[in-house]
């Protein structure tokens, strides 16, 4: 069996080695994907396309999106993966503000990709799709009268990834380019992975179960195949089918957020326990606060496997393992080697251990800037940290806890009261499968204090399940923080990710309201 680390380099060695599983059953080779992403590359370099030029791709979770990623990776190109929940305007906008080159769509996505490739003015010739789509050519014909092998021109390309802001349009940040060869994995991959304890090859298999679209989700597949893990793809998770893949596959490390623990744990018994879940060494969760009740009975249930860490796209982050999490519930751990955390007040000065206020991150010398916006990039800057606008303390030996969104934050009669603490104590409720807290308008108080929650299935909402949980929650939470009133839905509107779209729910409260939010 092959040590070697790289997708080209293990494709050379051992081209029958299992690479990507389909979320259709169907299996890709190292050899076959490798091939693929060589065919693609020169297909792209014989379109013009250049170092440092960019491509968007909006696709499931599939094959050809992971083969399409290595050859840009292969030619230098920055890589835009887009939410394909976004409508034609925004997806246009992506597509000329990345000045984006080429666009490869997938069939399910044509009508919103058609429309956006239309009104971003993007030639035909640029157009390639998985499937049918109008004025789209077929990916199969990209590169297909090129010669078989490597692209003649290759270097490292890299992301560009588009932050989903609360206001105005999202802003893409791109790093410079490295020049490095592609066949050699930055050592960082290998850093990466080995915070969370997985090693090159060592029979590891990952399972995907969030949209590629997603940074991180993508970045763990990408660096998995990289280190010659087989990287196992679903195209929609469900909680049931999470286990028999893991199961199926002898799956060794995942990555999930909160809301995907909260949807496994509500399986009934008998499916949680009808398959073998032994093979799972690393289950990484991020992206969202999860409730403490939540992680103990996860690790009650998966044992000392889940793992915790909080990052930014645009660089650093901490992590926690179990073990840690046990004697510090709810921080989100220290910084990782290399990374500096620290926490500011809004004046740029550093808040004693303790006290609350901005979280910066920094890691090592690495920069970012946001494309075309250097007034945002300063905005969020002091010195050579930034900030995403999270709101968190450091405790006395360095383990850092997050409090909230700063733009999430309640003011209540000049009181700062933090939402995400409030759904993680009613998340604990037997009777609630998903909660949102936010500030709604108060003639005295400025702001009070919004609860909405999504029943469990059998639970019936109501004054009485009201009382229940205002009950509950004043056993835990001081009496300020606790909600004036709470409102009922069958789902909380989240994507598939598990990222709940607050906004949605905040927005119809305010409508009326004279005061600029």
């Amino acid at each position: 069996m092959t040590t070697a680390l790289g997708l080209w380099n293990i494709a050379a060695e051992e081209p029958d080695r299992p690479a990507v599983f389909g979320p259709d059953g169907s299996a890709l080779s190292y050899g076959e994907l490798a091939t693929a992403a060589n065919r693609y590359g020169r297909g792209l370099q014989a379109m013009g396309l250049k170092a440092g030029d960019a491509i968007v791709l909006m696709m499931p979770n599939c094959p050809e999106m992971v083969a399409v990623h290595f050859a840009a990776l292969q030619t230098g190109l920055y890589i835009v993966a887009v939410n394909w929940h976004l409508v034609g305007p925004e997806v246009a906008y992506i597509l000329k503000d990345s000045g984006a080159k080429a666009f490869v769509s997938h069939e399910r996505f044509g009508v919103v990709a058609s429309a956006a490739a239309d009104e971003a003015g993007l030639s035909a010739q640029a157009r390639f799709a998985v499937g049918a789509v109008e004025g789209f050519r077929p990916l199969a014909r990209l590169g297909a009268g090129e010669p078989e092998g490597r692209p003649d021109t290759r270097t490292t390309g890299g992301p560009m990834l588009y932050t989903s802001g609360t206001t105005g349009r999202p802003k893409g940040v791109r790093r410079p380019l490295t020049g490095a060869d592609p066949d050699a994995v930055p050592g960082t991959a290998v850093w990466f992975f080995g915070i969370f304890g997985i090693a090159p090859h060592d029979d590891h298999v990952h399972l995907c179960g969030s949209p590629l679209y997603h940074t991180a989700v993508l970045n763990f597949v990408v660096i998995s195949l990289q280190l010659g893990h087989p990287a196992v793809l679903m195209d929609r998770w469900t909680p049931g089918e999470m286990l028999r893949l893991v199961d199926k596959h002898r799956v060794t490390h995942s990555h999930l957020v909160p809301t995907q623990f909260s949807r496994l744990l509500a399986l009934p018994e008998a499916e949680r326990t009808s398959h073998d879940l032994t093979s799972m060494r690393a289950m990484i969760h991020g992206a969202a606060p999860c409730p403490q009740s939540v992680k103990r009975r996860m690790l009650e249930w998966w044992g000392p496997v889940v793992v915790e860490y909080y990052a930014a796209t645009e660089g650093g982050g901490t992590t926690i393992m179990a073990d840690e999490w046990l004697r510090k519930p709810g921080s989100v751990g220290l910084p990782w080697p290399g990374s500096t955390v620290k926490v500011f007040d809004e004046d740029g000065t550093e808040k004693p251990v303790g006290e609350p206020g901005l979280v910066y991150l920094k890691m090592g010398t690495s920069s970012f800037e946001y494309h075309g916006d250097k007034k945002k990039t300063e905005a969020a800057r002091i010195g050579d940290m930034f900030t995403l606008g999270d709101v968190g303390h450091l405790d006395e030996d360095g383990y850092l806890f997050l409090h909230d969104r700063k733009a999430d934050m309640i003011i209540s009669g000049g009181v700062n009261v933090y939402p995400a603490e409030i759904e993680g104590e009613l998340a604990g409720h037997p009777k609630v499968a998903d909660v949102a807290v936010f500030g709604i308008p108060h003639a005295d108080w400025g702001e009070e204090i919004k609860a909405v929650v999504q029943p469990v299935d059998d639970a019936v909402p109501g004054d009485e399940l009201t009382e229940e949980l205002l009950a509950y929650a004043a056993t835990r939470l001081a009496k300020f923080k606790l909600p004036r009133s709470i409102d009922y839905l069958e789902e909380l509107p989240r994507d598939p990710n598990g990222k709940l779209y607050k906004r949605r729910l905040r927005d119809p409260y305010w409508a009326d309201d004279q005061r600029v939010n």
